[in-house]
C-alpha cells in the first residue's frame, strides 16, 4: 500500500556522494556509504507503507463495526419495548461477546501492522550489521 502524494522515487537528496569524494578519505567506499543510506530509507519507506496500510485497515474495520452495531443497537431496541427481561439479559450477553471480539479483533489488526513494520527495519539492520563486518574485516 503506497502512500497518497508519495513517491519514493521523486525524493531527492543532495549528491553525499560527490561532497564525500572533494575529502578523499582513504579506505573509505563513499560509494557503499551512499548505497547504504538510500537503502535505509527505502526501509523506512517500507516501514512507513505497512504501518499506514495497517492504519486504513484498522479505521475501516472500526466503521464497518461501528455500522453493524448501530444496526444491531436499532433492532435491540424495538424488541426491549416488549418487557422481556430474559431477552434483555440475552441481548446484553450478546453484546458484551461481541464487544470483546471487535476488541480482540482490534488488537490483533494493529499487532499485525506493527510486525510487518518492525520487520521491514530489522531486516534492514541486519543487513547493515552485516556490512559493518564486512567494512572491519582486513584486507586481503
Amino acid at each position: 500500500m503506497a502512500i497518497p502524494g508519495f513517491d519514493p522515487s521523486n525524493f531527492a537528496f543532495p549528491d553525499i556522494g560527490k561532497m564525500m569524494e572533494q575529502f578523499k578519505v582513504p579506505g573509505i567506499d563513499v560509494g557503499k556509504i551512499v548505497e547504504a543510506q538510500r537503502k535505509d530509507i527505502e526501509a523506512l519507506t517500507q516501514a512507513n507503507q505497512a504501518a499506514y496500510a495497517g492504519v486504513q485497515e484498522l479505521a475501516k474495520r472500526q466503521a464497518e463495526i461501528l455500522q453493524e452495531t448501530m444496526a444491531e443497537w436499532q433492532a435491540a431496541m424495538s424488541r426491549m419495548g416488549s418487557g422481556d427481561t430474559s431477552a434483555q439479559a440475552e441481548l446484553a450477553q450478546k453484546a458484551l461477546g461481541k464487544a470483546v471480539n471487535n476488541m480482540r479483533e482490534m488488537a490483533e489488526l494493529t499487532a499485525k501492522s506493527q510486525t510487518q513494520a518492525w520487520e521491514v527495519i530489522q531486516k534492514r539492520f541486519r543487513e547493515n550489521l552485516a556490512d559493518m563486518m564486512k567494512l572491519m574485516q582486513p584486507p586481503k
